[in-house]
């Protein structure tokens, strides 16, 4: 018989509602919750603990918010009015053979951790959650060109930046509304596979000799290739939607000076199908959780 994996979700944003609501469902996970104060328990279906009340000594696993901890050690806690602080001394409480899921870390968390010899899991860099959340990642920077622009997304001429995995999705799903795609990649075999597809594709050293073309624009290199020397080419009627994470690949500063529209779309999955990315992330942490 599988044994009984305790679980605690401390803090989190909307995905992390059907997260719970998910877990809960798993017969051999037994859920607490802490952070979600502001939220009425007949939604969650699970009782409100505190980090006080907290028993650590028994805990398979922890889920924190997407953005891990600061560098002091407080999450992000969108469902509640209080601040809560995880410190080094509460990480070494917990047992060694707990996992800490996360969604990106920071030296902070890292140092906290490794420390304890705890398995810290960033489920942002996971291949399997990060191709599935690409496509609500996708359908979002679709909603954003859509809602600022003026022209069909059909036989617009979209530019992509980088071809990994939320770039193809991307291509895939402007590509399937009639959009002109061409992809920028550094990567020969990428442009092989860009060729196959009848993509147009270009190297980053080409791509300053059509830029000019371009009418929306989607990074997702998560270091600054739309740089001044690109931003000066660029139609300033054109549109940039960045989705790397921070700081983005984009000189923002320079782009507002020459008056091209950009958005950094940060957290998109948890913005335009919070469920879904949930549903997501809740099957993972209980797959790798069932399995250990």
């Amino acid at each position: 018989m599988q044994k009984m994996k305790n679980i605690v979700i401390i803090g989190g944003d909307a995905r992390y509602l059907p997260l719970i609501q998910t877990l809960n469902k798993k017969s051999d996970i037994h859920i607490q919750i802490l952070g979600f104060d502001l939220v009425e328990q007949s939604y969650t279906g699970v009782m409100q603990s505190s980090i006080d009340n907290l028993d650590t000594s028994n805990l398979d696993g922890v889920v924190l918010p997407i953005t891990g901890i600061d560098d002091q050690g407080y999450i992000d806690t969108m469902f509640s009015n209080q601040r809560i602080q995880l410190t080094n001394k509460w990480f070494q409480s917990l047992p060694q053979n707990c996992f800490v899921f996360t969604g990106i870390s920071n030296k902070t968390l890292d140092e906290y951790t490794s420390s304890r010899g705890l398995t810290l899991i960033r489920l942002m860099d996971r291949d399997d959650v990060a191709i599935y959340n690409s496509i609500p990642t996708a359908e979002g920077a679709i909603m954003l060109a859509i809602k600022h622009t003026d022209i069909t997304i059909h036989h617009a001429n979209v530019f992509i930046l980088g071809f990994g995995r939320v770039g193809e999705t991307t291509a895939n799903a402007f590509a399937g509304l009639g959009a002109n795609v061409s992809i920028v990649s550094i990567n020969e075999a990428d442009l092989a596979r860009i060729y196959e597809r009848s993509w147009q594709g270009y190297s980053f050293k080409q791509i300053g000799n059509v830029i000019e073309k371009c009418q929306i624009l989607i990074n997702t290199v998560p270091s600054q290739v739309v740089n001044r020397s690109l931003l000066e080419k660029m139609n300033n009627q054109a549109i940039i939607i960045d989705l790397a994470s921070k700081p983005g690949g984009v000189d923002f500063d320079f782009a507002k000076k020459r008056g091209i529209e950009t958005i950094h779309a940060l957290g998109l999955p948890g913005m335009v199908a919070p469920k879904t990315a949930g549903e997501i992330m809740a099957n993972r942490i209980a797959s790798l959780i069932q399995s250990s």
